[in-house]
Formats: structure tokens, C-alpha cells, sequence
């Protein structure tokens, strides 16, 4: 798997288990999903993706979004 597919699977990831435990506790953890989604947003008009970055250091191959 590449970059671009390990960072769109941790962002699903993050908000259905936000969502999920906002449901079963807090709906504080609606900010972690709202964190998520801007984050997605600014990935896409700065091409600039932290996760990505750690991914590339760690050997991941390469994507189109986050080369």
C-alpha cells in the first residue's frame, strides 16, 4: 500500500472512530474529526501532509498525491 492509500485509510479510520466515540462518550470527539477533515483540506490545495512525511521516512512507497 502505498502513501497516498495509508493516509486516505488513517483519515477514514480517525473519523468513524471519532464518530463512534462520540457517540459512546463525549461529543468533544467531534473536534478530532473536524481536525480531520481540515487537515484533509489543506492537504489538498498545499500538497503538504504530516502523516505523509512520517510515512515517506519510514520506506512507504511513494503516491501521485503525496510524492
Amino acid at each position: 500500500m502505498n502513501i497516498d492509500r495509508t493516509v486516505f485509510a488513517f483519515a477514514g479510520t480517525l473519523v468513524v472512530l471519532s464518530l463512534a466515540l462520540s457517540q459512546l462518550h463525549s461529543s468533544t470527539w467531534l473536534l478530532l474529526t473536524a481536525f480531520v477533515g481540515l487537515n484533509m483540506l489543506q492537504a489538498a490545495f498545499t500538497g503538504f501532509c504530516p502523516l505523509a512525511l512520517v510515512l515517506k521516512r519510514l520506506g512507504r512507497p511513494t503516491g501521485v498525491a503525496f510524492p
